[in-house]
């Protein structure tokens, strides 16, 4: 599903009257006519459309971003796939006015670069690694990863950010990131560790072991690049109850 088919970004269109559109025949930008709905959300739409069509020629979905709900940002990704960095977050603690973040990967378009506390990890780096994204891509990083970088590094990402919890919840996906791996038989090479154990190789390397700061950074990779698959699965599920059964309602 692109953003071209989506009508609820338009102030007063919700999912029922999206759906409506849908039902009528009426799926994709190119279709609206003004029928179905009445003259003054008619008028909306043509706006949306004709604005929307400029910020998709310039590589540009943070109006979209914006106006979507968070389960709904998903539609997102079909435009901007190859733009789209997915990341995750090491940190010593859950408070970011106290904790420090420790490593911090980001994989886009099929490679992993991994960003290490006292090594490379820098705002600077971070700003500039993030600067060529069209798309932000997380799991819980709207409540933790995200807020934890701006805190520490006081840098704002301002990226377009679809956090897949969210749209998980759509599917009754729950549980953490791993839990819903396992669900959808997405599997992972590292051996499965927890928050509290990343906690321990953190201090472990601090201490002078260098095989524990290896194994943190094998578990932050496979987090980070573990994203691209479940956001296929997701995708491909949410467009199948989402767009496809209201198309053969219609």
């Amino acid at each position: 599903m692109r953003i071209e088919n989506s009508f609820i970004p338009v102030r007063g269109v919700g999912e029922i009257t999206e759906r409506r559109l849908w039902e009528n025949g009426i799926t994709h930008w190119d279709e609206f006519d003004g029928s179905v709905v009445g003259d003054t959300l008619a008028d909306r739409i043509e706006t949306f459309i004709d604005d929307g069509r400029t910020h998709l020629e310039r590589g540009d979905v943070s109006v979209f971003a914006d106006a979507l709900p968070a389960t709904s940002r998903w539609r997102l990704y079909e435009n901007v796939r190859a733009e789209t960095c997915f990341l995750d977050i090491e940190t010593t603690g859950l408070n970011p006015s106290c904790n420090d973040v420790t490593t911090v990967s980001l994989h886009r378009d099929g490679e992993t670069a991994t960003f290490v506390k006292g090594r490379d990890l820098t705002a600077r780096r971070l700003e500039s690694e993030l600067a060529d994204a069209a798309l932000l891509a997380t799991f819980n990083g709207q409540r933790f990863d995200v807020p934890f970088l701006e805190t520490c590094f006081d840098i704002d990402v301002s990226i377009p950010h679809v956090d897949l919890m969210y749209p998980c919840k759509k599917l009754g996906l729950d549980g953490g990131l791993k839990a819903i791996e396992c669900e959808l038989g997405i599997d992972r090479d590292v051996p499965e560790i927890s928050g509290r154990d990343a906690v321990r190789l953190w201090y472990e390397y601090e201490g002078g072991d260098e095989a524990a700061l290896e194994t943190l950074i094998e578990y932050n990779r496979a987090d980070t690049a573990n994203m691209e698959p479940l956001m296929e699965l997701v995708t491909d599920r949410l467009h199948e109850t989402v767009f496809e059964a209201a198309r053969s309602d219609g």
